[in-house]
């Protein structure tokens, strides 16, 4: 059985996760959320995408 989940989703899960049960505060998460925001529109954006799908076909391993 494959379960498809987006990575957005996964890091709202850890998120929430932190908040609730690390304690960590609700405007550290909104701070980091539009430093990615704002980041997502510099010169490093294509780096840390191709990083991020990278990252995530060695997670997954090849399905040959």
């Amino acid at each position: 059985m494959t379960v498809s989940l987006p990575l957005v989703v996964l890091l709202g899960f850890f998120a929430w996760g932190a908040v609730k049960f690390l304690g960590v505060r609700t405007w550290i998460v909104v701070l980091i959320a539009l430093f990615g925001f704002w980041l997502s529109d510099t010169f490093m954006a294509p780096a840390i995408e191709s990083g991020t799908r990278s990252g995530v076909d060695i997670v997954n391993g090849s399905h040959d």
